[in-house]
Formats: C-alpha cells, sequence, structure tokens
C-alpha cells in the first residue's frame, strides 16, 4: 500500500517561502529486524552519551521499578503454597506473570537505565564505532550503582511497611544456597531473554506492542527461575531484613557476583554480538552467480 505524500508551502521568518513534504504514513507498529538493529545501536550511543550524575538518577528509578516487581512476584506467586504443592508448573507462571513484566515496563516507557540492557544496547553501539570503552565503563557502573541504590530503597521501604510475608526471606536463602556455576548459567540464560524483551521493544510504535514484547520473555525467565542482578539487589536483602540467616559477604559472593557477571555475558555475548555479527558483520544478500 503505498501512502500519498503531502506538501505545502510555508513562509519564512526571513522572507519567502520554503516547500516541505511529508507523508501521511503511521510509523510502522514494529520495525523490520534491520531497522531495530540499527535503532538499538541509536539508543545504545545516546545512552552512553548521558552525564554520569543523570546515569546514576535514571539508574535509582529503575533500580526502584524491578525492585516494585520483584517485590509484587513474592506477595503473589511466592504466597500460594497450596497451589505450589499441587501444580508447580502453574505456580511458576503465576509467579511469573505478576511482578517483574510491570517493573521493566515501567523502565522502558520512562527511559530509566538498566544495567542489565545497557549490556546490550551499549556494547551494540561500541561494536558499531557509535561509542567508547569509557563511556560504556561510565554507563554499566553508573546504571549499576543506580539500579542498587534504587533497589535497597525499595527493599527498606517494603521491610518498614510491613506488607511483605516471611517467604521471601526463603526465596532470598535458596537464591544464596545454589552452586557458583548454577547462578552464572541462571544469569546468561536471564539477561538472554531481559535484552530481548527491551531489544524488541524497543522497535514499537505504541504502549500495547511495548507491554506485549516486554511480558513474554520477562515472565518466562521468572517462571523458569533464572537470576537477574538487578531483581536480586531487592529480593536478597530485603530477605536479610526478615531475618534470612544471609550475611552480605554471602549474598556478594554466592549471588550478586556470579549472577551480575552471567548477566552481563548474556546480554554482551548472546544478544549483543550475535545480532552484530548477523546484521553488521555477515553478507546481508546472497551473492548473485
Amino acid at each position: 500500500v503505498r501512502h500519498a505524500a503531502v506538501s505545502r508551502v510555508v513562509s519564512s521568518s526571513r522572507g519567502g517561502s520554503r516547500h516541505i513534504s511529508f507523508s501521511d504514513a503511521p510509523p510502522p507498529p514494529l520495525k523490520a529486524p534491520p531497522a531495530l538493529t540499527d535503532g538499538v545501536i541509536a539508543a545504545g550511543a545516546a545512552k552512553a552519551s548521558m552525564p554520569a550524575s543523570k546515569i546514576v538518577m535514571l539508574g535509582i528509578i529503575s533500580g526502584a521499578h524491578i525492585a516494585f516487581g520483584a517485590c509484587l512476584c513474592m506477595m503473589v506467586g511466592g504466597a500460594v503454597p497450596a497451589i505450589k504443592a499441587a501444580n508447580p508448573g502453574l505456580q511458576r507462571i503465576i509467579y511469573g506473570a505478576f511482578g517483574l513484566p510491570f517493573g521493566l515496563l515501567m523502565t522502558v516507557i520512562t527511559g530509566a537505565e538498566l544495567f542489565t540492557g545497557n549490556t546490550a544496547f551499549v556494547t551494540m553501539a561500541l561494536m558499531n564505532g557509535k561509542t567508547t570503552l569509557s563511556n560504556l565503563t561510565k554507563s554499566w557502573f553508573c546504571s549499576y550503582l543506580g539500579n542498587l541504590i534504587g533497589s535497597l530503597i525499595i527493599a527498606y521501604l517494603f521491610f518498614l511497611s510491613g506488607v511483605m510475608h516471611a517467604g521471601a526471606a526463603t526465596i532470598a536463602t535458596a537464591k544464596v544456597s545454589m552452586p557458583w556455576i548454577q547462578a552464572f548459567a541462571r544469569g546468561i540464560l536471564c539477561n538472554w531473554l531481559v535484552c530481548m524483551a527491551v531489544w524488541m521493544a524497543s522497535g514499537a510504535s505504541d504502549l500495547a506492542s511495548k507491554a506485549v514484547a516486554i511480558w513474554f520473555p520477562i515472565s518466562a525467565f521468572v517462571a523458569l527461575g533464572l537470576e537477574h542482578c538487578v531483581a536480586n539487589m531487592c529480593i536478597i536483602p530485603l530477605g536479610m531484613m526478615l531475618a534470612a540467616p544471609i550475611s552480605i559477604s554471602t549474598f556478594i559472593t554466592n549471588n550478586l557476583i556470579p549472577v551480575t557477571l552471567g548477566n552481563t555475558v548474556g546480554g554482551g555475548l548472546f544478544v549483543a554480538l550475535f545480532y552484530h555479527l548477523a546484521y553488521k558483520k555477515l553478507p546481508q544478500s546472497t551473492p548473485s552467480k
């Protein structure tokens, strides 16, 4: 379908006139994959160019968004023991469906800064020469710091509120009890899905489409029991406040470090590098014979 072009002549403030042409075609509801990749690169470059103070502030906001989602997960899906005993699969669906999808949607729609998404977006900008290694380091560090602050603020407020059930301590204890390699692998798998959610949402032009693009991968990673470092910045400290037998050093060494490294590999390697190769390095068409 061809859309008609519309043109008109407008007056110039300096006298005379100029001709403006524009199309009445609406933006596509979802960008084609090559255009989507270009959009990710541009977005990553813009993220990397922001001042450190702004990244930290937007990181705090995003950390709070994700923490709200994590708390809702625990409040709903983590508080149905009868369903879990009778139908574990259904309990996982409930746990994944309510919480983190809305947390990430708030982050994406409001332009907040999430470390895990930046591992793919800013890495893509670097690979394509649109930013520098120092700017990537700034983006990652400042968004991570901001996410930690925001997550801890929400964790403490939920602790003060008294609405969180004691099961949150059990969830936190389980997260620091798995072997290091399991936490690392779950981190890779988690952020592969998280970055795909943000990647797809960035190519959608309306709120409903962005919500759908986010909901499926995010609810999937939660239901699968994968590990997200920013969500854990709230879940585990909140569990500690609720008397979970976890020390700060155990939290950092048993979960935060391996999950953060896994998230970085998932976003930087399995999303950014793979799409960079597919759309920027490998042949884009079959050579004619």
